[in-house]
C-alpha cells in the first residue's frame, strides 16, 4: 500500500510553488512573460515527477514525461482592472474532503479573447485570491480538465501579481493549470462556477492526460 502524503510534504510543495511563483513574476519582468513560462513548465514537470505530494499516482509517475502544455500566446496576457459587478456575491463550495468552502467575490474582470470572469476572495482562514477558468475546450478530446482550471490561487502560491494600474491583476492565461483533483480524486477541488465560465477555446497552459 502507498503511504499517504504527509502534512510536512504537502507544506514543502506549497513552498516550491510559492517559490517557483516568484521566480515567474520576476522573470517575467527582467527577461520575458514567454521565458517565464517555460521556467514554469520545467519546474512543474520536476515537482509532478519527483516530488512526494505530487498529486499523479505512483503508476502514472513511472510513465510521466511532462505536461501537456499549450504553445505560449503573448495575446492572452494583460493587467485587467478589477471591478464592482457581482461584489459581495458569496459562493459555498462543498468538496469531498474539506467540507464547504466559502468564498466571497471581489468583483469581475475582463479580458479580450476571453470574456468577463468573477475573481473570489476565500472567506476562511489566510484568505487569498482565486480564479478558476471553464472553457470551450474543457472536458473535450486533446483539451484541458472538463471539471476547469485555475488561473490564480493565491493561499497556495499561484499568483502572477498586481497590474500596474491600481486595483489590478497580471492575467496571463497561458498559466492555466489543472487542480490535482484531476489527477487524483483524494484531492479536494472547488471548481469554476457560471461566472467564471467561457465560450472561449483556450488552446494554451496545461492540457488534460491520462498519464
Amino acid at each position: 500500500m502507498t503511504p499517504p502524503v504527509t502534512v510536512l510534504q504537502t507544506a514543502d510543495w506549497r513552498q516550491r510553488v510559492f517559490g517557483l511563483y516568484a521566480q515567474v513574476r520576476l522573470t517575467a519582468q527582467e527577461v520575458s512573460p514567454s521565458y517565464a513560462h517555460g521556467l514554469w513548465r520545467a519546474e512543474r514537470d520536476k515537482l509532478f515527477a519527483e516530488h512526494p505530494a505530487s498529486p499523479l499516482k505512483p503508476a502514472a509517475r513511472a510513465r510521466f514525461r511532462g505536461l501537456e502544455i499549450g504553445p505560449y500566446d503573448p495575446d492572452l496576457r494583460c493587467d485587467a482592472l478589477i471591478d464592482d459587478d457581482g461584489a459581495g456575491q458569496r459562493m459555498d463550495v462543498p468538496t469531498g474532503t474539506d467540507g464547504v468552502v466559502p468564498f466571497v467575490r471581489l468583483g469581475t474582470v475582463a479580458a479580450d479573447g476571453v470574456g468577463r470572469l468573477a475573481v473570489w476572495r476565500l472567506a476562511s482562514y489566510g484568505g487569498g485570491i482565486f480564479l478558476p477558468v471553464r472553457d470551450a475546450l474543457s472536458g473535450t478530446d486533446g483539451g484541458s480538465y472538463g471539471g476547469g482550471r485555475y488561473l490564480l490561487d493565491t493561499i497556495k502560491g499561484a499568483s502572477l501579481g498586481l497590474g500596474a494600474a491600481p486595483g489590478s491583476l497580471v492575467l496571463d492565461f497561458n498559466f492555466l493549470y489543472n487542480p490535482s483533483c484531476a489527477y487524483d480524486e483524494a484531492w479536494a477541488c472547488p471548481l469554476p462556477g457560471p461566472d467564471n465560465r467561457t465560450g472561449a477555446p483556450l488552446a494554451v497552459g496545461e492540457q488534460y492526460a491520462q498519464y
